[in-house]
């Protein structure tokens, strides 16, 4: 059963954006008053806002210390840094922090399937989204990917997969998710984190509570610390073992299996690239522990091809594909997407750049040693590329992606792969990632 929320709270939502709002109109379906601060003068949804929710007071422009203050609650959206000077002052006063997602753990009314990772998280979420709607399920699929999970609750789901950021997690005190998966983690918003261990920390937060973790064996930080009652179960790439979901070779090629039962055929699995392998490896743990039927799961894999701006193919043109990975914002993803494309036919062309929000770039040098060829570099943090890779490769910094793209076409030869891979945010030249790889298709398509 639901838990009723006491409405005598003086709740505050912090920050009017799509994680805002969504608070917002939950409140406003409990019947339970509040109030929105935003630190902007002028948020873009604030009109919106205005107009769905007149009654409620909205205060814009820095946040105030002695507002904060006067709340029992504050609703802390992801974007938001609790340590921010006045969220910090009011913690300190006994306001309690929240986020949406510790909001959500209370109210859920179904089994929450919890996945995180620094990549492949929103690849995961889908295929099992996909895997428990073809066994049946009325599912909710969102969180950090998609609908806020806020907007999940209420509408008859009877069960939910949630994509989780490492910033709702921060906030999120018990999730006790029935199955929750950390699948990796590597450098990430190292300009919000003061260390590596800061962030695993936030991550590892998913398995509070959990009934089940399924554990990546290839990546040790992914498993949570034992805990009375929770069921392990495991999955990777480096080889199979008594009940791990892994891959092994029978006379027709390499097989996905639990233990040594055989599952699918790895070319029957419409996602490509090893890194995937891996992300199928996952959702099959987590659908096995759900119960979910092998044949379901089966289909979803055969017909998921992916996600768009993730490893995503665009086209081949003078037999050399155009992979656009627009979603690769983190050095992790990026050294992921350069070895699964890089191979012994041709080289890679990496497309890269942007914003890489403090992360050590280093680890790139590597992968690039192994199967680049040439690395096109634009935005902020292009010269800091540069540094790491011209011992490695031949290094240009270009302005524009149009200049990326026709300088990786007259640079690439057959077999190469161009491969828009960032390693960093986009938000230094572009609104979102979105519309990084939106126009790397374009200019891909205008060759």
């Amino acid at each position: 059963m639901a838990q009723m929320i006491a409405s005598d709270k003086k709740r505050m939502v912090l920050g009017l954006g799509v994680t805002g709002m969504a608070c917002a109109r939950f409140l406003k379906r409990r019947a339970l008053p509040f109030e929105m601060v935003d630190s902007r003068t002028a948020p873009a949804a604030a009109e919106a806002f205005r107009e769905e929710f007149p009654e409620v007071p909205l205060h814009l422009g820095e946040f105030d210390t002695h507002i904060l203050c006067r709340a029992s609650e504050l609703w802390v959206s992801p974007g938001i840094p609790v340590d921010t000077p006045a969220i910090a002052a009011a913690a300190k006063a006994g306001v309690r922090i929240r986020g949406d997602i510790d909001v959500f753990a209370e109210e859920a009314d179904a089994p929450v399937i919890a996945i995180t990772g620094s990549n492949g998280k929103s690849t995961v979420t889908t295929l099992v989204g996909m895997m428990a709607a073809q066994s049946g399920y009325n599912v909710g699929v969102g969180g950090n990917l998609g609908t806020a999970a806020l907007d999940l609750l209420d509408c008859g789901h009877d069960l939910y997969v949630l994509e989780l950021s490492s910033f709702q997690l921060e906030t999120t005190e018990r999730l006790n998710a029935a199955c929750a998966v950390l699948l990796n983690i590597s450098e990430d918003h190292m300009d919000r984190y003061a260390s590596k261990l800061e962030y695993l920390r936030a991550k590892q937060r998913i398995f509070r509570g959990a009934a089940i973790a399924v554990v990546n064996t290839e990546d040790a930080l992914s498993q949570p610390l034992p805990t009375e009652g929770m069921k392990l179960v495991s999955y990777g790439l480096d080889g199979p073992d008594l009940k791990k979901f892994s891959v092994m070779q029978n006379h027709d090629g390499d097989v996905l299996v639990e233990g040594f039962e055989e599952l699918i055929a790895v070319k029957d699995v419409a996602l490509k690239g090893r890194h995937n392998i891996s992300n199928a490896l996952a959702a099959l743990a987590i659908g096995r522990s759900m119960g979910f039927p092998v044949a379901a799961m089966r289909e979803a894999l055969k017909s998921f091809k992916g996600l768009p701006h993730r490893c995503q193919w665009v086209r081949q043109l003078d037999d050399v594909d155009y992979i656009n990975d627009s979603k690769g914002t983190n050095v992790g993803a990026s050294c992921v997407a350069i070895e699964s494309f890089g191979n012994s036919s041709g080289k890679v062309v990496l497309i890269a750049g942007g914003d890489a929000k403090a992360a050590d770039l280093t680890p790139l040098a590597a992968p690039m040693a192994r199967c680049g060829r040439h690395a096109l570099l634009l935005g902020k943090d292009a010269a800091l590329l540069q540094d790491v890779l011209s011992p490695i490769v031949p290094c240009t910094i270009v302005e524009s992606m149009e200049q990326a793209v026709k300088q990786a076409h007259d640079i690439a030869v057959a077999g190469d792969v161009v491969l828009l891979s960032p390693a960093c945010a986009s938000l230094d030249m572009f609104a979102n990632y979105e519309q990084r790889g939106d126009q790397f298709i374009a200019e891909v398509q205008a060759l």
